[in-house]
């Protein structure tokens, strides 16, 4: 049963202060048959009252919000989970016939494989066609998708954003573990499938596996008899022991680690340092520098500000 201790750091910057900001975490492990939480803290710069609650997917959400006017946020979150190894799950033999009864009496299950309305559904499609359908179980067809974005996309960090849709990561045929995971259920879910949208962390210590020590994502396929499966298109495994999840949603918005907003014009800078600690002593960092805004978006904040000095000095 391996044990990790995550800390998490989330630090926004602003060039000018910042009023009434209001933030929503789902940085917050549950502990259920997979993973067991042994240990947690969370401190927020100005130490506001959090306000926590479990949203419609069964996530633990933490809602805060700060007055007075600010430069910094930052969000120190640490954890201490332990993961449960369990055997690999055999195929259940389930067919895609066996979802249709499941939709029709589950509003969950009916939401959660509902395909996205994209312009290149005809890619998804032909992409189908070219793994087959015919003959194979759905566990059988799950392992294919992941396998064929994994031996056709590129791994490339930089390429996309949290923003991108399915249209442009399959234009680019790359992309990150988010953006695998959105086409992944793209796939799934044109076949009827229910399966959510899962982001964590994976801690696979110096095994190679793409993503280590970052926030992470993959997806999860239901299974009327076996449950909630994980699979990780982007190293192409089945999830077990090395996944530490987050939140479970329909997709990435349904799932980001921290949102929200703020009164102010200001250009905000976010940087995300993930580091995690293993059971031999090793310790993997990453830090991420975010682009928070368009050249568009800058553009227009440029106006705004020269319009409020312009403002100011008559």
């Amino acid at each position: 049963m391996p044990l990790f201790k995550i800390h998490h750091i989330t630090k926004y910057e602003y060039d000018r202060p910042v009023k009434e900001s209001v933030s929503q975490l789902r940085i917050f492990p549950q502990s259920n048959n997979r993973q067991l939480v042994r240990d947690k803290q969370l401190i927020i710069a100005q130490n506001p009252d959090v306000f926590y609650y479990t949203d419609y997917f069964g996530n633990t959400v933490g809602d805060f919000s700060l007055l007075a006017p600010h430069n910094l946020l930052v969000i120190d979150n640490r954890v201490t989970v332990e993961t449960l190894e369990a055997s690999p799950v055999p195929d259940p033999g389930t067919q895609l016939s066996a979802f249709q009864d499941l939709v029709e009496r589950d509003i969950v299950m009916l939401q959660l494989s509902a395909r996205e309305a994209i312009a290149e559904q005809w890619m998804i499609d032909h992409m189908l066609e070219e793994i087959g359908i015919e003959g194979k179980s759905v566990h059988q067809l799950v392992w294919a998708c992941s396998e064929f974005i994994y031996l056709n996309f590129s791994y490339v960090k930089g390429i996309t954003t949290v923003e991108s849709k399915v249209d442009e990561i399959l234009h680019h045929r790359s992309g990150v573990c988010q953006d695998f995971a959105h086409v992944c259920l793209q796939m799934l879910r044109s076949l009827d499938i229910p399966s959510r949208y899962v982001s964590g962390y994976i801690c696979p210590n110096k095994s190679g596996l793409r993503g280590e020590g970052a926030t992470h994502a993959w997806l999860e396929y239901y299974d009327p008899t076996a449950g909630w499966l994980g699979i990780d298109p982007t190293n192409n495994v089945w999830v077990n022991g090395t996944h530490v999840v987050l939140a479970t949603g329909s997709n990435f918005e349904d799932c980001s680690p921290v949102k929200g907003n703020f009164k102010g014009i200001a250009r905000q800078s976010l940087s995300v340092y993930v580091s995690v600690g293993y059971e031999d002593g090793h310790v993997f960092e990453d830090v991420n520098q975010v682009r928070m805004v368009t050249e568009a978006e800058e553009a227009m904040e440029a106006w705004q500000i020269d319009w409020m000095q312009a403002q100011q000095q008559q």
